[in-house]
């Protein structure tokens, strides 16, 4: 995979923290952890779009009763089958 280097401009405050993790061992190094904050970034927001898409979709198609029953008795199943 090809990269392209990005300059960034961070506070201070907020290397100082980055520094940290690494130097605990979170992190190999600092572009490792700002690569791994990135790819979080984009995960949620393609878990956002997914989440709307799903949202529009139920509205164009909204459940039947029956459907709306279905996932009301899976949910107490589960529910039952925890530990708690």
């Amino acid at each position: 995979m090809q990269t392209k280097q990005v300059p960034i401009r961070l506070s201070s405050a907020l290397l100082a923290d980055l520094d940290a993790l690494v130097q605990n061992g979170v992190y190999r190094s600092r572009a490792s952890a700002i690569r791994a904050g990135i790819e979080a970034i984009v995960k949620a927001e393609q878990e956002r779009r997914i989440d709307r898409q799903i949202a529009a979709g139920y509205t164009r198609h909204p459940p039947t009763e029956a459907e709306e029953r279905a996932a009301h008795a899976s949910m107490r199943e589960a529910i039952e089958e925890e530990p708690w």
